[in-house]
């Protein structure tokens, strides 16, 4: 009998060869279009800022800290990675170091890397990515409601992750989704927490020096990159 972990990083043998290969296809052409979009988009100022996130979160991923019942969890980072890059590049980011982890760590199986990356990356990453940019349409533009929206846009996309694994697991038949789901969804509540203090107190740490880099933040917010820095930095810049 196998023994299911409570964690995203699915192993080898635990998924059939259909939902690998589907999963496996979703995730290929999410990444394929954060590419497409970081030709369009990233420009050389912003290239530093993907390779440290990318740094960041994978060390973060190596951390793991208590939960309830002996279990434990990590830090994800799409979400971070949606707010500060766009959900897109977030795609392309965690998918880098989802594949990191597996072909240098042995984190999660190579024939499950498409569910890792779309459990871990993608639908965190468009999920958070889709809520902050309604929010900033709907919502006043000040920063503890957008911090509160990335709270939880961040809480969300670990749930939509531990969901996506149940399924999958479920479908192939490993475990059953009445076992699986309501077990995945208790523990990644309570990891989503911390993922969510996290994420808020890394985009808060970011838009009080550079909130010219949170690209999801609303324009008021981002604005006020230009105001706060010195005057004699702008003259520099210019």
């Amino acid at each position: 009998m196998l023994h299911i972990p409570f964690a995203m990083h699915v192993p080898d043998g635990f998924l059939s060869p259909g939902v690998a290969a589907g999963t496996a296809v979703l995730a290929f052409a999410a990444v394929a279009h954060g590419t497409r979009v970081a030709e369009r988009d990233l420009d050389e100022s912003r290239v530093p800022l993907l390779g440290v996130l990318a740094a960041f979160v994978f060390a973060a991923q190596m951390l793991n800290f208590p939960i309830a019942g002996g279990t434990s969890g990590h830090f994800l980072g799409a979400a971070l990675a949606a707010v500060l890059l766009g959900p897109w590049l977030a795609c392309l980011t965690i998918a880098v170091v989802v594949i990191v982890q597996a072909f240098v760590f042995a984190d999660g199986g190579i024939s499950a890397l498409g569910a890792n990356i779309l459990n871990m990356g993608v639908l965190g990453a468009l999920l958070a990515g889709c809520l902050l940019l309604l929010a900033r349409r709907v919502l006043p533009p000040r920063r503890r409601v957008f911090l509160g929206g990335v709270a939880v846009a961040s809480w969300l996309a670990v749930m939509a992750g531990a969901a996506a694994t149940s399924v999958e697991l479920a479908i192939s038949g490993t475990v059953p989704l009445g076992t699986v789901l309501p077990a995945m969804l208790g523990v990644h509540a309570l990891i989503g927490i911390g993922e969510a203090v996290i994420t808020v107190a890394a985009v808060a740490a970011v838009l009080a020096s550079r909130p010219d880099l949170v690209a999801l933040a609303p324009q008021r917010l981002r604005a006020r990159a230009g105001a706060a820095r010195p005057a004699g930095e702008l003259e520099g810049a210019a």
